[in-house]
């Protein structure tokens, strides 16, 4: 081969790859841009077990795993890093005693929990990063009923939710966060380490007369956290029309005055239909028209920041497709804004 040729070769190959890499790169940017939504999860979480028979079982986020297969939504999926130092966060929430006799007296369940949290902090950074616009961290147990007690309530060991709204505040130094829980069960725990606190607007939609009953209407906050704590309690067959209207003509008109940040979601799918430990009759589409709220108020104020945080549900197959359809909107919620 003359020198000639050797070098028209060379430079063909050189152009050719470049092009290559240039497609790649595009292809690759496509991807990134035509998902906005990241799922956060981890094996750990398959390890604790209440009991064999228990509802706050593995196969709640295996089923979770296999709609997202299903639906081809895996490519959303990232691992959670487990060299993220969680006992810090966990502090600012929850008493070392607390910690210390979880370790001791449920050693997996206060793992599992603990990869919880890890989970939410990764989420919080990878938006505040703006690596992704937002997270469902597809995680186990639930947080939300998590006191200072030493033991599990209401198969929660730690408040996820509560330990990120502190994280934003102290790391990322906003002041606001809307806590939005539409779990059947009230989030008891968030009111109460939230409930003097004006920089967090809590705001639940729940059944009072379910565990643990509390959220009653006119606990509304103390001192200067009045007015800032939202309960509304919706009875037993409680249909997509009566919550969504709640959400318009509560939700709505709260946050705008509130101005939030950072939007936290509590998703329990515990209200959908069917739940064994619910009865209210929220549909799928009920969910995606709940999640289109919440967007439009992210969009409005924080930039689309919503952090959202799998909390009850033990329909399995349910609780999967009310996940799946929350998720479906998180990712395609105004991807041309």
């Amino acid at each position: 081969m003359s020198r000639r040729v050797f070098l028209l070769v060379s430079l063909f190959i050189l152009i050719t790859s470049f092009i290559k890499i240039k497609w790649f790169n595009k292809l690759l940017a496509n991807i990134i841009k035509k998902n906005q939504t990241q799922i956060l999860t981890h094996k750990a979480f398959f390890n604790h077990l209440f009991s064999k028979e228990h509802p706050e079982s593995p196969d709640r986020l295996i089923s979770i795993l296999n709609i997202l297969r299903k639906k081809k939504l895996d490519l959303l999926l990232r691992e959670i890093n487990i060299e993220i130092n969680e006992r810090k966060w966990i502090e600012t929430i929850h008493s070392i005693e607390h910690i210390e006799s979880l370790k001791k007296n449920f050693p997996i369940g206060e793992e599992s929990s603990a990869f919880a949290v890890k989970g939410c902090l990764q989420g919080v950074d990878e938006i505040m990063n703006q690596n992704t616009k937002n997270v469902f961290c597809a995680v186990r147990p639930p947080g939300h009923h998590a006191l200072n007690t030493g033991k599990d309530e209401g198969f929660c060991f730690y408040n996820h939710i509560a330990i990120a709204a502190r994280y934003i505040q102290r790391k990322y130094f906003l002041k606001k966060i809307l806590i939005v829980d539409w779990d059947y069960h009230h989030g008891n725990s968030t009111e109460f380490f939230f409930y003097k606190d004006p920089s967090i607007l809590f705001f639940s939609t729940h059944d009072v007369n379910a565990y643990p009953r509390t959220g009653f209407e006119n606990r509304k906050g103390k001192g200067e956290g009045k007015g800032f704590n939202i309960n509304v309690h919706l009875p037993c067959g409680t249909q997509d029309k009566k919550i969504l209207g709640v959400f318009k003509n509560i939700l709505l008109k709260k946050a705008n005055k509130f101005k939030p940040e950072f939007i936290l979601i509590s998703a329990g799918f515990d209200s959908r239909k069917d739940d064994p430990l619910g009865c209210f009759n929220i549909s799928d589409q009920g969910f995606k028209r709940l999640t289109e709220i919440v967007m439009t108020i992210a969009q409005k104020f924080c930039n689309g920041r919503v952090l959202s945080i799998l909390e009850g549900g033990y329909n399995i197959e349910g609780n999967a497709l009310a996940a799946c359809a929350h998720i479906d909107i998180l990712n395609n919620f105004n991807k041309n804004i």
